[in-house]
């Protein structure tokens, strides 16, 4: 399923082959870096600039013999290049390359689920210039509030995605780092100037200082920047799974035809793509914990951050970019439901008028304990007997003694409640 949704490119991006290709381009910027000092003649660079074709089942080949990746990957270059492949990997130790290469990875997965947020971004504004003004009860612990208008619930999740956005823009220039400084980060071969240089090449900036790796606080800035976005992500689906419940049903995912909901109940229409995406974003922030775990390595390095880092980087990335494509389709195709939307408005009898109703005698000198009794014992009534709860607010003695007749009307109107949506959605969408 996930490949219906999810861009090819982004799980070609972690094949073991382009996980070579880019190994293969730290080395030559390194390389070049060399020649430009003077180290590695012209003639052995033009042999390294090269395309070289990887044979992933080869390299592996080798490595059972190695037991070492860049090893076996370096053997398999020297078969492939010659005698100048000697001047490959000079004064560079493992994590040099693989650190580096993971950041350029990092870099262009983190740049496709950027343009993912901006689908999703474009697909939630469509929706609320569709609803703005469409007002809808609100609810707090489940429960009915105060109106609320559809406008303002999707323009705040709006918000959050561009919040979420702008977190992992910032994740990504944190990750956008390489180094090149040997074995335990002092330059026993290789200079400062080389790191640099080739840093540069590649596109990203040198660490100001490193260990044998580049610091796992920069990968959990990462992940946990995907884990904050997934659970927007989640938060989003649990409103929109509880909008589709049978009792409230104001909403409704695309249902396409010949498709079915139940084996055994032909009438089910369930809220399969949010429940899915509410799942997925447990599996992202659970990777998030693992980058966490990652940070405390033994002193300038171990090993214990790699094979966690080989499942987790892939896995997050593909399964982000495949969630955002996802929400971006099912909230294109949602279904608001205006009879349904209008009918739970009014399924409370109008008790969400209770503070405004407590709000306006208190104006009029009216001490607001008094106030309170008043309208929470017509409220309770109206709950009781389900008796609209203006009409009984109208017939009250006290509260007439307060109110006019022309207040008491402004009190119900339900425009109020929207009176600031342009101003506040137009304040969100402008976040952009």
């Amino acid at each position: 399923m996930i490949e219906r949704y999810s861009r090819p490119e982004m799980a070609s991006l972690w094949t073991q082959e382009n996980r070579y290709r880019y190994w293969f381009k730290v080395e030559q910027a390194v390389c070049q870096a060399w020649n430009e000092q003077g180290v590695i003649p012209d003639e052995d660079l033009k042999n390294i600039l090269v395309d070289v074709d990887f044979d992933a089942d080869k390299i592996l080949e080798i490595e059972q013999v190695t037991r070492h990746d860049i090893i076996a990957f370096l053997t398999y270059l020297e078969e492939k290049i010659g005698p100048s492949a000697r001047f490959i990997h000079y004064g560079c130790t493992s994590s040099d390359i693989v650190d580096t290469a993971m950041a350029m990875q990092m870099v262009e997965a983190g740049r496709r689920i950027l343009d993912d947020f901006d689908l999703v971004l474009g697909a939630l504004e469509k929706l609320i210039r569709e609803n703005q003004g469409r007002v809808c009860i609100g609810r707090s612990h489940g429960i009915h509030a105060e109106p609320t208008t559809y406008g303002y619930k999707f323009a705040g999740f709006y918000a959050e995605f561009v919040r979420d956005k702008k977190r992992f823009a910032a994740a990504i220039e944190d990750v956008r780092t390489g180094k090149i400084s040997g074995p335990v980060g002092t330059y026993t071969i290789v200079t400062p100037e080389v790191e640099a240089r080739a840093c540069e090449l590649l596109g990203l900036k040198a660490d100001p200082i490193s260990t044998q790796i580049v610091q796992r606080d920069r990968y959990a800035h990462y992940f946990t920047a995907l884990a904050i976005a997934a659970g927007t992500i989640d938060r989003l689906c649990v409103e929109l799974r509880h909008l589709q419940r049978t009792e409230v049903h104001e909403v409704e995912e695309g249902f396409a035809k010949g498709q079915k909901g139940s084996s055994a109940m032909p009438h089910k229409r369930n809220p399969i793509s949010a429940e899915n995406m509410s799942g997925l974003a447990r599996v992202i922030r659970s990777n998030a914990m693992a980058s966490l775990e990652n940070q405390a390595l033994w002193h300038e390095r171990d090993i214990s951050h790699s094979s966690v880092e080989r499942i987790i980087t892939p896995d997050s990335t593909i399964l982000m970019d495949y969630v955002l494509n996802r929400l971006t389709r099912l909230i294109s195709g949602l279904r608001i439901l205006p009879e349904n939307v209008e009918r739970n408005l009014w399924g409370s009898y109008g008790l969400f008028f209770s503070q405004r109703v407590l709000s306006a005698p208190i104006e009029k000198e009216m001490p607001r304990q008094q106030a309170y009794v008043v309208v929470q014992k017509r409220a309770m009534e109206s709950w009781e007997t389900q008796k609209p709860f203006p009409e009984l607010i109208r017939g009250d003695a006290e509260i007439q003694a307060h109110l006019t007749p022309a207040e008491l009307d402004a009190l119900f109107d339900l425009k109020h409640y929207a009176r600031f949506e342009s101003e506040i959605v137009e304040r969100v969408l402008a976040e952009k």
